[in-house]
């Protein structure tokens, strides 16, 4: 393996060589979880290339392929859980340069994988009336290709659910990893051959997404006296299908007031906040409704004109907005399935108190509404860590581990045989991401069985500031 037989054999492509840069680039938000930060803290690729067009990425992946040298995909860097970061070395490969919007047209978009998100929804706001039906809460920096390769739901969930739902995403080119890489075009059934899959089993150039109509949405923040309130309140929200919203968020006490800068001096202490997008024909309903759960609104202001817009306290900004503070903390991802997903937070409350302090996201999922839980934990040890996340399976809320780097792992546990398949035929000698799919490195994966992979480290310190 040598990547610098693959540099001399290209160069007139964009490399980085530059120890602290290519660090950089080889990182993500890992840090948000302590087990990963002990066992990725040192992981590093060995350059970056930024290919500028189609041809570039196949000359690309062909002469890696030759050299036997592992590609790991990168978007903006996003991602929470080491979706980017390669584990085995080789080349990072950066996709922001594939940025072009190829068409729109009112209700879809065909786009560039490295297309950044905020810039797509104000070019199609402005050219068809419409925005994306999703986005993440790293919105101002996240692009489409690293959305749907590393993410599942997001600012959107509330009405259309999550990535994997039918019709939620329309088209993906992919690119393969082989001696003469190929262009694949995944539509209808076979989008989830690549669709959050890390970029395991191709480099995903191209999407087609559905579009929703554009509005200059209002963010609006209702207090309450209790989670529980709150949290009414939202489920209550998200069931009016008349009510056209993007955002149904609560955050419990005392994270607002606490880490909130923006706003959370506004919030009565002990109170805990329900964070909405509305679009504006529809505000004039919320009052009495917001009266009739015993809330107060505390704040309504157009999402594009403010500061920090509510999406950025929403989803895993909630998290990275207690850890701009407070080190301490990690988080969780989990499903409060309903129909029985109130009476599940109240017990998990009760359960936990102040150590698990219940952030939820409350969205359709597979058809109903249910929440999702971005739970803020206090961490004390990683044995305290796995007990807390047996003690939520045990109860119903099923966990989708942020604290480990496998696909399998980290989502519904069990191998999805498709795209483990169609790694076999798109990556045949398994140098896409390396590491990330488990039941490709493992036949014998069960969940919970500990991983061997043997990471690509190095000692190098970067500077701070490279690495913010």
């Amino acid at each position: 393996m040598s990547v610098a037989a693959v540099m001399e054999a290209l160069p007139g492509l964009a490399w980085t060589t530059d120890p602290a840069l290519v660090r950089q680039k080889s990182r993500d938000f890992f840090w948000y979880s302590p087990v990963l930060k002990r066992q990725l803290n040192k992981v590093t690729g060995e350059a970056v290339v930024t290919p500028r067009n189609e041809a570039e990425l196949r000359a690309l992946l062909a002469a890696a392929h030759a050299q036997g040298v592992p590609v790991t995909p990168r978007g903006a860097g996003t991602g929470n859980y080491g979706q980017a970061m390669p584990l085995r070395g080789g080349i990072v490969l950066e996709m922001t340069e594939f940025n072009r919007v190829l068409w729109a047209k009112p209700g879809a978009v065909r786009a560039e994988a490295g297309a950044k998100l905020i810039e797509l929804d104000a070019y199609l706001k402005r050219e068809v009336g419409g925005e994306l039906r999703f986005h993440p809460s790293t919105r101002r920096t996240a692009t489409l290709g690293g959305f749907i390769a590393g993410g599942s739901s997001g600012i959107g969930s509330t009405t259309y659910g999550i990535l994997r739902e039918p019709g939620n995403i329309l088209g993906l080119k992919v690119m393969t990893m082989e001696a003469e890489p190929q262009v694949m075009e995944l539509r209808g059934a076979d989008i989830q051959k690549a669709n959050h899959a890390y970029g395991t089993n191709g480099i995903i150039t191209e999407l087609e997404m559905p579009l929703a109509p554009a509005w200059d949405w209002v963010d609006v923040v209702v207090a309450f006296p209790t989670l529980m309130g709150a949290a009414r309140f939202a489920d209550s929200f998200c069931r009016m299908d008349g009510v056209v919203k993007k955002l149904a968020c609560v955050v419990p006490a005392p994270i607002p007031q606490q880490h909130f800068k923006a706003w959370g001096a506004k919030v009565p202490a002990g109170h805990s906040v329900a964070c909405l997008m509305v679009a504006p024909p529809f505000l004039e309903i919320l009052a009495p409704i917001i009266a009739s759960h015993g809330g107060t609104e505390i704040l309504r202001e157009n999402s594009d004109a403010a500061e920090v817009p509510l999406y950025e306290h929403s989803w895993n900004h909630t998290t990275l907005q207690v850890l701009k503070t407070d080190k301490s903390i990690t988080y969780l991802q989990t499903l409060f399935p309903a129909p029985n997903h109130l009476e599940l937070i109240a017990k998990l409350e009760r359960m936990f108190g102040e150590e698990v302090l219940l952030h939820l996201e409350f969205v359709r999922f597979g058809g109903t509404v249910c929440a999702f839980g971005l739970q803020v934990v206090r961490f004390t040890t990683e044995e305290r860590l796995a007990e807390i996340i047996r003690l939520h399976e045990e109860a119903g809320a099923p966990i989708f581990n942020p604290h480990t780097y496998t696909l399998e792992d980290g989502g519904m546990k069990r191998v999805d045989q498709e795209q483990l398949d169609f790694k076999r035929l798109a990556d045949p000698k398994g140098l896409l991401n390396p590491g990330k799919m488990a039941a490709w490195d493992d036949p014998d994966w069960k969940p919970g069985k500990a991983q061997s992979v043997h990471l690509y480290e190095t000692d190098y310190e970067a500077p701070a500031e490279v690495l913010e």
